[in-house]
């Protein structure tokens, strides 16, 4: 039977590759913002400014909202499960086993996403390909992160469940983000993020105190801002964008791509080393992607292939 599934063609590879740098350089705001931003206080920051822009976009340019109270409920459970629910849990578990370790676990999303997209989709099902693809990325995030990441993944059992439960929570949303077919992409980010404001609003005031807090400075204010046009604004656009032409499964493929924009970022940066570790595990990631973008495969399916490792024209068979 033919794979009738969502591909990724050339405009989704784009799509894809700009998001991960987009996500990839929040590390670098937060990085900047975090020493004297709460991260709660943060988050609650990057989502709600971002939501404000993003509401002067939709008004300005005349796009509607929706109004059925079923479609802004569905919004709601997506900023519970792709922005409140996995930031509270992977905040609990970087603090016990380490981002790297967590970003290991963080790239098991599109195990997730493919799982339940196979039992809730008629077109996005487990194929040989993207499974495999999927575990060369994973070993390719393990490989640039290091051996020494492994320990936290055994160190602590409590925090690597919240951290998987925070990936599986991803895939979940990138699945439940396709029921958003029809909506513009801008109008469903700005929904979304306006709902995780709300949810992240009480969490903020109530462990953080931000009335207590000092002024940041002017570095760590214009972090924010970045954060919350580029990667939270703008990224979210793309991402609801992606998801609609691509499909759940691929879309949440970005979470592979982040290691190496967070790789690129601090080499260009912060002037850390590019190990051949860190070479390899690219090299991984990127073997991953053609195998699960297919056309790989698919070349050496071709009638003119002659099956035993080289190409031959055809009706010149030996």
């Amino acid at each position: 039977m033919a794979d009738t599934s969502p591909r990724l063609d050339r405009r989704s590879w784009v799509l894809l590759f700009v998001l991960a740098l987009l996500w990839s350089a929040s590390f670098i705001f937060v990085k900047v913002a975090g020493n004297e931003i709460p991260i709660f206080t943060f988050v609650l920051l990057r989502v709600a400014v971002a939501a404000l822009a993003l509401h002067a976009f939709v008004l300005l340019s005349g796009r509607r909202y929706p109004t059925q109270p079923r479609m802004l409920l569905r919004y709601v459970v997506m900023g519970l499960i792709n922005n409140a629910l996995p930031f509270a849990l992977i905040v609990y578990a970087i603090a016990r086993i380490g981002a790297g370790a967590a970003s290991i676990l963080n790239a098991t999303s599109p195990i997730f996403a493919l799982l339940v997209a196979h039992v809730a989709t008629s077109d996005e099902k487990v194929t040989a390909a993207k499974l495999i693809g999927i575990l060369l990325g994973i070993a390719g995030v393990a490989a640039m992160v290091g051996p020494e990441a492994m320990t936290g993944l055994t160190s602590n059992i409590l925090a690597a469940g919240a951290m998987l439960l925070a990936s599986f929570s991803y895939g979940l949303a990138a699945i439940f983000g396709r029921g958003f077919r029809g909506m513009d992409a801008s109008v469903s980010a700005t929904c979304q993020l306006s709902a995780s404001t709300l949810l992240l609003l009480p969490v903020a005031l109530i462990v953080d105190r931000p009335w207590t807090l000092s002024l940041p400075s002017t570095t760590a204010l214009i972090a924010t801002l970045a954060i919350a046009l580029l990667s939270t604004a703008l990224g979210y656009i793309l991402y609801f964008a992606l998801i609609l032409r691509a499909g759940g499964t691929n879309a949440v493929l970005v979470t592979l791509l982040i290691p190496v924009g967070g790789v690129f970022f601090a080499w260009l940066l912060l002037g850390e080393a590019f190990t051949p570790a860190k070479a390899a595990g690219m090299l991984l990631i990127g073997l991953g992607l053609l195998v699960i973008d297919g056309r790989v495969v698919e070349l050496f399916r071709r009638p003119g292939h002659s099956g035993r490792g080289q190409f031959v024209r055809p009706g010149l068979e030996p």
